[in-house]
């Protein structure tokens, strides 16, 4: 069983909107809630990169410039689930999406991704 289960991607025309979704069926709950988490994105033949991250009670969340505005992160513990609601989606976005906890010393497998593509 993965440790993360991403969905929620797909094709979209630049402006649009999608809503990931990212399920941690490995972690229980004590452990899941105690980490804070954050969705990662890795555009084609470049590196992956930090897009969003958000606090174990979802107080406190950071986001990379290029998506300030437009995403925003939360998450559900009692779902183990996290979320990225993207909006006003642009070409630069399209890129494989990922979840993983916030800090890269405590990083878990990576999961299968979801893609997402903004073209018209």
């Amino acid at each position: 069983q993965a440790y993360f289960v991403e969905s929620g991607g797909g094709l979209v025309q630049p402006g649009g909107s999608l809503r990931l979704s990212c399920k941690s069926p490995r972690t229980i709950l004590s452990v899941y809630n105690s980490y804070d988490m954050a969705w990662y994105r890795q555009p084609p033949g470049k590196q992956r990169e930090l897009v969003a991250s958000i606090t174990p009670r979802g107080g406190t969340t950071n986001y990379a410039d290029s998506v300030k505005g437009r995403f925003t992160i939360s998450r559900d513990n009692g779902k183990r689930t996290l979320y990225l609601a993207m909006n006003s989606l642009r070409s630069e976005d399209t890129a494989a999406y990922y979840c993983n906890r916030a800090d890269a010393q405590s990083f878990q497998p990576w999961g299968q991704g979801t893609q997402v593509t903004v073209s018209s």
